[in-house]
């Protein structure tokens, strides 16, 4: 069986995880694991048209332009295509290019003249014997570029072969130098590329090196398979052959299939295009027909897709112990700890060595599990086009994307959106399956009811009813995509090689000298080798890793202990950094669950609202009860809007959904039945089997209350929903279609924000107190739906499947308003409390309207009550008026305005009634309040400056689309605020992804939505990841210059004792390393973070003043204090001379005993003087074992200085000292330690001032300053 052509995708599958950009419920987007770019890496922009790649051919690949729009102005292959003759043939290029993500606008850029030869072996051949001299490319390129979505990564892939001469001369270069020259070309992988590598076309090349725009390079193999399969089989036919029919005599066979797997995202050759295309966005043209897709897969078609897509299974690659061992200690970092060892090992320190290399084995044991995701069902055999039972009780996860073909599911999405309502799936329609593009921007709303997501939890599955018109047994889904194909699919290195190049140059000096004395000395050659190499090694001490993610670790489990889960570790140090927070405000502000505070009915007859109607009784009531001055068909209908316009499912007997959806259902007290399998009560119904959703009233209600009590064969009321519109957020509205139990009519209920009833409802339907009703109630903070209807008099199945939306939502009657009770949670205030004193910016940003936010806003003081609150809008033009024309106005007064181009106040006029609200007075500390239509037009049409300044001053942005938060967050990124973002649920996630601390209130323990996700749903987790985040930074910079302050005094040490061919004794490195430094180190970063949030922040930079400062001022305090100790201990009249052994140093001498005592002091006061508490870290007195470990320290140390038993002296390889110079020991100790703890908190400080202010006046440059803050002081609002 040979198999057709199928669509090939427009654009990258690779996205942000989102919902749909334009759609609430649209789903998410499939995406490729992120990448683990260390700290504030993630705030990378792209640079696709300036970075330099070392291996790109700017001539020979046309790049991709970006325009304002984003779209990109496509590359010379359209031409190409035409000059070869594909275009002749049915083969022209589609106008997409799926490298970059983006449809290319009409215009093109003129390509450049490329070279073309022929490949010896034509990968490429027609069918047919006519099309055989259809011309190839003569010369395919070498290199292209291509832009990853998903984490905003342009890379470059360039093809080589492997050079037979090359790759001899680099294993000559790697024996000769006994390795050293392997290390070389590993560390710099660019000097064996252009040693090994020969640059190849990539139709014929063995290996790619994929490099990204910050310079990181990797080698990947290209895998090669026969196939001898039509081109179309692996990337589909274009567009426009897509609308013709398939002609398989046309089609290209395609011999080998070349397949590049790069963060398990995979890419296949393209012959003709020449060119790596994404793999995964492949669809059968088959795909048209829901009810063909049930038939499955013969076993030879599913071992060629087995080949196409590989297998179905998200693993990461696990590397063993002995990889990893050789992977880190080939790392710099670790180099130094493998010469070390072998070191130590030739100058016979045994134990040390053995010690040290079973520590560095242990730690390297960091294996995660998270790598392999893991179906109950057999899945790894699943390729697209399979066919698999949902139903099965075994299966609890969905093992890839799949379309739903029968019953009906019911899933969990949290692990993908951070949104922990259920979400209902449905089978896929024909109308649903022409709008499947698997590598759109994001899913179709109407796709992705039916689309399962690889990972998803199952709550429910059910199979087809009895009674409908689908026989099938089972609820079956189709694979559509799997692997990483699917959905689920270092902060200080740097710093710190910067600081080791530094003292590996002051090693250097020691090496040279220490070389030169040895000379002087006479000492064996062997000997003056290792101990000046020795020297080289005590710079970089063993733990000097480990102790950059010490501070991180604690702060993780204490995290995890509060129930805030993080899955980006490295995102802890950048919490604490943080300058701005951005709040959603529903369910995070406020509860999640709503209170329904009344229904307001329009009324007819007077043409205003009525009195507030607090329960379902006051809205609708008995016959008897109901007041004959009122029509209560506006009260009936709303009823009846608030009992069936949601998307409530029966789960366990428990409704769950949207918190709003179940508040205002269990308000009317109705009960509801989820699709119950019913008789058919309709000849419509007898054909299709029909079996609604159904809303019946409660007891005592089931009669309509507009009959009359005595009126024979009367219905009870059973309410139908026969079809359902959801929720967008574009749309800010959701409709149901529904029909009472044996009636020919039907009803259409709408809801939605009060601002979008005016464009579906008729005008004649408002009634006058509209906006003064509606004003009234916002100001106040209240949440308001509106409602709407209207009747269909004849009512049929067919006429309900193909209405359309705009149909169903157009000529409605209002009804009146749903009024929400929008209570703030318990700890909002006091956690804007403390943000506030801590001087951290907060923002909301929400889809809500603007006045109700505003009013949140000032309940929980995120802006001040006493200070005017502007909000902009158009007085010309609208948001797609570029020339448009903003007031910005008092939401308290109108005569109080901002500048419209300096956002500053202006003097009301003289004539105004200047009388406030709220005792609004203060001018100077203002907050502006921004619709989402007017941040779009700042950001599209006004000046740069007005956008600069209105991010520095707003405070509320409303009615705020998924998109425009994702949006804010950039923004406010692009002038250096370093920001969090702190949300409830799905439409948050682009926003949560692209802030630098994004926290998730969601019951998923780990979401790929956000960083960090907090199970305790309030806020108060962002202080708690504040704190945390400035602790973690301390810490790291704590641990990291208490192992810097060790290695010089080590270094100290060794240096004077080496002046008299001398050195430490192999258990005296022991103690000192495994007994002190060990568990102090790891200890020292136990300290919890300090309760109360500072104004302060921790510097975030190793190498800045701030650290460097201090630390050198105490590195020359103890190399001070060893100094003394080692000129007075010489003067002794009991000294010990060190004797000089050419073939061994010796260690039992006075200079030894009195440096290694004196030193151990050192090590552990050094660690209570760096050990920071207040304002980030709470006291040392509170972290006990820290304390133990000192004291016992302590005690052994001084135990060893004053009276050691004779098998310890003897142990640690001790001489003898007269009481006197022990007591002098312990005093130098203590004097300095107070001179280095007092220099710290005192004098250091002002001395690292001192040193900025130098530097700043030296070089005449300004301090750079942070962009938000240079344009604060331009307002003078600071």
């Amino acid at each position: 069986m040979y198999r057709r052509g199928s669509n090939m995708s427009e654009a990258s599958f690779v996205s942000d995880v989102e919902m749909a950009q334009d759609e609430m419920f649209s789903g998410p987007l499939a995406e490729s694991v992120p990448s683990s770019i260390s700290s504030f890496a993630h705030r990378r922009y792209r640079s696709d048209s300036n970075a330099s790649f070392t291996f790109y051919d700017e001539e020979g690949d046309v790049q991709e332009v970006w325009g304002e729009d984003e779209e990109a102005i496509s590359d010379e292959d359209d031409m190409m295509e035409h000059e070869n003759g594909y275009a002749e043939n049915g083969y022209a290029e589609p106008e997409d290019d799926l490298e970059i993500g983006r449809r290319s606008s009409s215009s093109r850029r003129k390509s450049s003249i490329l070279s073309r030869r022929s490949t010896d072996v034509p990968l490429l051949s027609r069918h047919s014997s006519a099309d055989s001299s259809a011309s190839h490319r003569r010369e395919g390129r070498q290199s292209q570029k291509i832009y990853i979505l998903t984490e905003d990564l342009t890379i470059v892939v360039a093809g080589f072969r492997t050079s037979r001469i090359g790759f001899a001369a680099y294993a000559a270069i790697c024996a000769l130098t006994a390795g050293i020259g392997y290390l070389v070309f590993r560390w710099l992988p660019r000097w064996r590329v252009n040693l090994v590598g020969v640059p190849t076309p990539l139709r014929e090349c063995d290996w790619v090196v994929i490099e990204n725009q910050w310079g990181e390079m990797a080698v990947q193999n290209v895998l090669k398979q026969m196939y001898g399969r039509s081109l179309a089989s692996v990337f589909g036919t274009d567009e426009k052959s897509h609308y013709r029919e398939y002609d398989e005599d046309n089609d290209l066979i395609l011999h080998q299939l070349r397949t590049l797997d790069y963060r398990y995202i995979r890419f296949a050759f393209h012959p003709v295009k020449d060119k790596f295309l994404l793999g995964n966005n492949w669809k059968d043209p088959a795909w048209s027909d829901a009810a063909a897709l049930r038939v499955g897969l013969d076993g030879e078609e599913k071992d060629y897709r087995h080949r196409v897509f590989g297998d179905n299974i998200i693993d990461l690659e696990e590397k063993s112990v002995g990889q990893l061992l050789i992977d880190e200690a080939l790392h710099p970092f670790y180099i130094f700890q493998i010469a070390s060892l072998i070191l130590w090992s030739l100058d016979e320190y045994y134990y040390y060595a053995a010690c040290i290399f079973l520590i560095s084995v242990t730690t390297m044991r960091r294996l995660r599990e998270v790598s392999r995701f893991e179906c109950d069902v057999e899945s790894s055999d699943l390729v697209p086009g399979d066919v698999y039972e949902v139903t099965d009780p075994n299966l609890s996860q969905l093992p890839c994307d799949s379309l739903l073909l029968s019953g009906d599911c019911i899933v969990n999405e949290s692990m993908l959106t951070g949104e922990s309502v259920p979400v209902t799936k449905t089978p896929i329609t024909d109308e649903s399956l022409e709008l499947l593009n698997l590598s759109a921007a994001s899913i179709h709303p109407d796709v992705a009811k039916h689309l399962l997501f690889s990972g998803t939890k199952i709550i429910r599955a059910r199979r087809p009813q009895p009674d409908s018109a689908d026989e099938e047994a089972a609820a079956l889904a189709m694979v559509i995509r799997t692997g990483f194909n699917t959905t689920k699919g270092a902060l200080f290195y740097r710093d710190s090689f910067r600081y080791i190049s530094v003292m590996a140059c002051i090693a250097g000096v020691g090496f040279v000298a220490s070389f030169i004395n040895f000379v002087r000395l006479g000492l064996a050659w062997h000997l003056i080798v290792v101990r000046a190499l020795d020297l080289i090694t005590i710079v970089v001490p063993p733990a000097l890793p480990a102790t950059l993610t010490i501070g991180t670790n604690f702060a993780l489990s204490r995290l995890k202990q509060k129930k805030i889960f993080c899955i980006s570790p490295q995102r802890v140090n950048v919490g604490g950094k943080l300058d701005v927070i951005c709040f959603d405000k529903t369910g995070t502000l406020t509860e999640d669950g709503l209170d329904v505070l009344g229904v307001r009915a329009v009324q007819r007859q007077t043409n205003n609202f009525s009195e507030p109607l607090t329960d379902a009784t006051a809205v609708l009531p008995g016959a008897t009860n109901r007041d004959p001055t009122v029509d209560y068909n506006v009260n009936k209908a709303i009823l009846y809007t608030m009992a069936t316009c949601h998307s409530l499912r029966m789960i366990d007997d428990e409704l769950v959904g949207d918190p709003l959806d179940v508040k205002m259902f269990e308000f009317t007290g109705w009960s509801y039945e989820e699709g119950e399998s019913r008789g058919p009560t309709h000849e419509e119904d007898e054909d299709h089997k029909l079996s609604p959703s159904v809303a019946r009233p409660p007891p005592g209600m089931e009669y309509d209350v507009e009959e009359e009590p005595n009126v024979q064969n009367r219905q009870p009321i059973e309410l139908g929903v026969l079809r359902s519109f959801e929720f967008i957020s574009q749309l800010r509205r959701a409709s149901v279609v529904v029909r009472q139990f044996s009636s020919q009519a039907g009803d259409i209920y709408v809801k939605g924000a009060p601002e979008v009833m005016k464009e579906i409802c008729r005008p004649e339907s408002f009634p006058a107190d509209y906006e003064d009703l509606l004003s009234y109630y916002t100001h106040r903070g209240f949440r308001v739906i509106g409602c709407a209807t209207k009747n269909i008099p004849k009512l049929n199945w067919v006429k309900i499947q193909k209405m359309k939306r705009t149909e169903a939502e157009s000529d409605l009657d209002f009804l009146g308003f749903i009024i929400f009770e929008n209570k703030l949670k318990d700890s909002t205030t006091g956690v804007i409390a403390e943000l506030e004193r801590a001087g951290i910016r907060k923002v909301m940003c929400t889809g809500d309207n603007i006045l109700t936010a505003i009013s949140v806003a000032r309940e929980c003081n995120l802006i001040d009550k006493s200070a005017h609150c502007f909000v902009p809008h158009f007085i010309e033009g609208d948001s797609r008026t570029p020339l448009a024309k903003l007031s910005w106005e008092s939401v308290d007064n109108p005569i109080y305005q901002l500048d419209e181009n300096t956002l500053k106040p202006l003097p009301p006029p003289p004539e105004g009634d200047a009388s406030l609200p709220y005792d609004v007075s203060n001018l100077r500390n203002y907050s502006v309040a921004v619709t989402g239509e007017v941040f779009r037009w700042i950001i599209d049409f006004a000046s740069e400056k007005v956008l600069r300044e209105m991010l520095v001053v707003g405070q509320v942005f409303a009615r705020m689309s998924p998109d425009e938060k994702h949006e804010l967050v950039e923004k406010l990124q692009s002038i250096d605020y370093c920001c969090g973002f702190c949300g409830d649920g799905a439409n948050d996630c682009g926003a949560l992804k692209a802030a630098d601390v994004g926290i998730s209130l969601s019951e998923a323990e780990a979401s790929v939505a956000a960083p960090f996700t907090s199970r305790v749903f309030d806020i108060s987790c962002v202080p708690e990841v504040i704190r945390e985040g400035r602790a973690a930074l301390v810490t790291s910079f704590s641990c990291f210059k208490y192992m810097s302050l060790y290695s010089a005094i080590q270094f100290t040490s060794v240096s004077f004792l080496y002046a008299s061919a001398s050195n430490l004794g192999d258990f005296q490195f022991l103690y000192i390393d495994l007994l002190l430094i060990l568990p102090i180190a790891i200890f020292m970063g136990w300290t919890g973070p300090y309760p109360v949030l500072s104004r302060k922040r921790p510097t975030a930079s190793l190498v800045s003043r701030k650290v460097l400062t201090p630390l050198i001022g105490q590195i020359v305090l103890c190399v001070l204090i060893q100094l003394v100790t080692f000129e007075v201990v010489r003067k002794q009249p009991w000294f010990i001379p060190p004797v000089v052994d050419k073939n061994h140093s010796n260690s039992r001498n006075s200079e030894n005993t009195a440096l290694f005592l004196e030193s151990c002091y050192q090590y552990i006061l050094s660690s209570v003087v760096l050990s920071i508490g207040r304002p980030f870290r709470q006291p040392i007195g509170t972290n006990l074992p820290f304390v133990v470990t000192l004291v016992v320290a302590l005690m052994i140390s001084t135990y060893m200085l004053l009276g050691p038993a004779k098998w310890l002296y003897n142990f640690m390889e001790l001489t003898p000292m007269d009481v006197d110079f022990k007591i002098f020991l312990l005093i130098l100790a203590a004097v300095g330690f107070a001179i280095s703890y007092g220099s710290e908190k005192f004098v250091f400080p002002h001395l690292a001032g001192w040193v900025g202010r130098m530097k700043v006046k030296l070089s005449k440059t300004k301090k750079k300053r942070k962009e938000y803050k240079v344009i604060l002081e331009g307002m003078a609002v600071m």
